[in-house]
């Protein structure tokens, strides 16, 4: 158990863990049940989708294929974080779940998202996954890990791949 003498007790009572349907997502989200349970933390396990794409054919706003699209990234992130919340009810913890939609270009990138509803909740400490790349894949597919550590005003915890 990791302690802060500070507050007589556990450091960690506000855990947040970002999933997605990767296998490094599934270790972040066993890590954050573990640590959750351990230190009787409260656990918030959210899932971001990005529909700029999807809202970025002007012309045709509610274009039928557009909407059952959306639809689709929805129904799909929300399979996630019933799936995500069954595993930690499994475990025996109560947890709360957020997606976390991004609809317009004007807001943040998912990093950022992450972190500011870390920050709005307010969690002690963020779990996510990692996919550990490096040289070109890195430079050309980005990391939301990296942002939301890069950005995050609340400790974070990288899960790498294994």
């Amino acid at each position: 158990m990791v302690a802060n003498p500070s507050q007589g007790g556990n450091m960690f009572k506000r855990i947040l863990v970002a999933v997605d349907a990767s296998q490094t997502g599934e270790l972040a989200l066993q890590t954050a049940i573990g640590l959750a349970a351990e230190m009787q933390a409260r656990l918030r396990i959210v899932h971001a989708v990005d529909m700029t794409n999807v809202n970025m054919i002007p012309e045709f706003p509610t274009q039928p294929e557009t909407s059952k699209v959306a639809e689709e990234i929805l129904k799909d992130g929300q399979e996630i974080l019933r799936g995500a919340e069954a595993t930690a009810a499994a475990a025996g913890l109560a947890v709360e779940t957020n997606l976390v939609r991004i609809d317009t270009q004007n807001q943040h990138n998912i990093s950022e998202t992450i972190a500011n509803d870390a920050e709005a909740w307010p969690a002690d400490l963020i779990v996510i996954g990692t996919h550990g790349r490096r040289g070109l894949r890195r430079l050309f597919l980005g990391s939301v890990a990296e942002g939301v550590a890069r950005v995050a005003t609340t400790p974070v915890l990288l899960i790498r791949e294994k």
